[in-house]
């Protein structure tokens, strides 16, 4: 089936600006989710999509969880979606994508605060994990709440949690739910997609336009900050006889109680997860070996782009920040479309076919009710 984008809300200006450049601005509403009312939301959607910021669920955040004043945006996500049923417009799929800390935030209370606020709106829900290195060359791994109105009756379900998508964390997430809202539970079920065949070497663009490479002196000075661990993943890879391109970030460590920078990289053919930038510590930069040949730089826009599944022909801001900000905050277009192939258009055809069947009963209902002359 085919999707129509009929509503669009971001309250961050510049990614509203890349949507519209992309897009178009006739959907787009750059605002607080609290400012949107039902008059801004046209017609019966078939799917909300709500992906609510995540640095309060985050096992690098504060935890202040959905408490927090921007995760806690899932509240007036949640707000809107009782508005829509208020009017009779209830979608018949709302969705919702986060970090899988999401599972663990506040020991399970605000994952089982997620799924008592969907059943209060007239939902039964189901989760499920999946990891972006699935479909591209970026360790992503991003839960996924999918929640069909109770009166949409649902063919092929899974009985029970099924590999790859049902993680022991989420196994454990959902035996923390009390018993009447695991009465509402879908264990959603896909199919594991094809072997990824596309490597984080293939992203690397040679010549990039948004960062420059490294002076000698400043990939050396990249390289005194590895550990011994670290520096041998190096020697491999430059006795390996073949080009390798690893991921690097910096991180602070605890060494005899000491702080100190490091800087740690991975060799197995997959970028680490793309983070928003808040620091320089959370900048990825890649290491390019070819032998005895060592470069380093920062990963560009364009490669960001890449790793999230975004086409050449996407549009980015042009300043690093921002496109790496919008990159690292995105959802794998890869991953989204696979979900949507195998369980969001198979319940809206579902849907769909439950919506004509009753509307032919009604029919002939009003028809046997007619008097006769």
């Amino acid at each position: 089936m085919g999707w129509k984008c009929t509503l669009a809300n971001d309250f961050d200006r510049k990614k509203g600006a890349t949507y519209q450049k992309n897009w178009g601005d006739g959907e787009m509403i750059v605002d607080d989710i609290r400012n949107i009312s039902p008059d801004d939301m046209p017609g019966t959607p078939d799917l909300v999509w709500g992906s609510f910021p995540c640095q309060d669920l985050s096992l690098a955040g504060g935890g202040a969880g959905l408490r927090g004043d921007r995760s806690g945006t899932f509240w007036p996500f949640i707000a809107q979606i009782q508005s829509l049923k208020a009017e009779n417009r209830a979608p018949a799929i709302v969705a919702l994508e986060n970090v899988v800390g999401t599972l663990t935030s506040h020991k399970g209370a605000d994952f089982v605060a997620i799924c008592e606020a969907l059943e209060g709106v007239g939902y039964r829900y189901g989760a499920l994990v999946a990891d972006a290195s699935l479909f591209v060359p970026q360790s992503r791994p991003r839960l996924f709440v999918i929640a069909i109105r109770n009166d949409i009756t649902l063919a092929g379900a899974s009985e029970g949690p099924s590999a790859p998508w049902h993680t022991t964390a989420l196994r454990r997430a959902y035996d923390l739910l009390p018993d009447e809202l695991q009465e509402s539970w879908i264990w959603w079920e896909m199919p594991s997609p094809p072997k990824r065949e596309l490597r984080f070497a293939d992203v690397i663009e040679d010549r990039p336009g948004s960062v420059k490479w490294h002076t000698k002196s400043e990939t050396r000075a990249l390289l005194s900050m590895m550990s011994e661990v670290n520096l041998a993943k190096v020697e491999t890879a430059k006795a390996s006889g073949v080009r390798m391109v690893g991921g690097v970030y910096k991180r602070t460590r605890y060494e005899h109680g000491i702080k100190v920078q490091r800087a740690e990289v991975r060799f197995d053919n997959i970028a680490g997860c793309l983070r928003t930038p808040a620091g320089g510590s959370s900048r990825q930069l890649i290491l390019v070996v070819e032998g005895e040949k060592i470069r380093s730089r920062l990963i560009s826009t364009r490669e960001t782009a890449r790793l999230m599944g975004l086409p050449d022909s996407y549009e980015l801001p042009a300043t690093y920040n921002e496109a790496y900000h919008l990159t690292g905050d995105g959802v794998a277009v890869p991953v989204v479309r696979h979900i949507a192939e195998h369980i969001l258009e198979p319940v809206m055809s579902q849907a769909k076919l439950q919506q004509r069947q009753k509307a032919i009963e009604r029919r002939n209902s009003m028809q046997e009710g007619s008097p006769s002359y």
